[in-house]
């Protein structure tokens, strides 16, 4: 699950004694800390998704709007998306652009709401549906911790580079050979 990668490097010992490890080493835990951070903010992403869809139906609920069907959702997908273009908290850009390929980084939306739960929105009750909003903000707000945790470990070990470099303890002339 995802949460054990994030569990491991938010750890208190994963850092250690900082400037006593090899600078390869602090290279490798800062890439390693992004790469976690790329997946959890890949997620986060599709928790949102679901949730502004779900926040739409609720809204169309307060509305006293008619259910919609799943082939009229699909047509106001782009508005529902589009309708949070900037999220709150630092904008991070994800330092790699490719699609994890990690299979089980989508379970737990996926079980709390996925794509057969959201088909099935406009049959839900207004509290059924009330408590899956819920539900998914609560998602959200555990990848929304997680990224800033991660922020915090990528900073402490970019902190340690930049130390390193602006020591002389590590050659600047050597990044350019890597």
């Amino acid at each position: 699950m995802w949460t054990d990668d994030v569990d491991r490097v938010r750890a208190d010992d994963y850092l250690g004694d900082l400037p006593a490890r090899s600078i390869e080493d602090v290279r490798a835990m800062r890439d390693e800390c992004r790469a976690i951070e790329d997946r959890v903010s890949y997620l986060r992403r599709i928790i949102q998704g679901r949730l502004d869809i779900v926040a739409a139906d609720l809204r169309r609920r307060a509305e006293g709007g008619s259910p919609i069907d799943l082939g009229t959702l699909i047509e106001q997908l782009p508005d529902i998306l589009s309708d949070k273009v900037h999220a709150g908290g630092p904008g991070r850009l994800p330092s790699g652009l490719i699609l994890p390929d990690d299979t089980d980084l989508t379970t737990e939306i996926d079980r709390v709401a996925g794509p057969d739960t959201l088909s099935d929105l406009p049959d839900l009750s207004d509290d059924a549906v009330a408590e899956l909003a819920r539900s998914i903000g609560e998602l959200e707000r555990q990848a929304s911790e997680s990224r800033r945790g991660l922020f915090g470990r990528i900073d402490a070990l970019n902190g340690e580079l930049a130390r390193r470099y602006g020591t002389g303890e590590a050659d600047v002339a050597a990044l350019l050979d890597r």
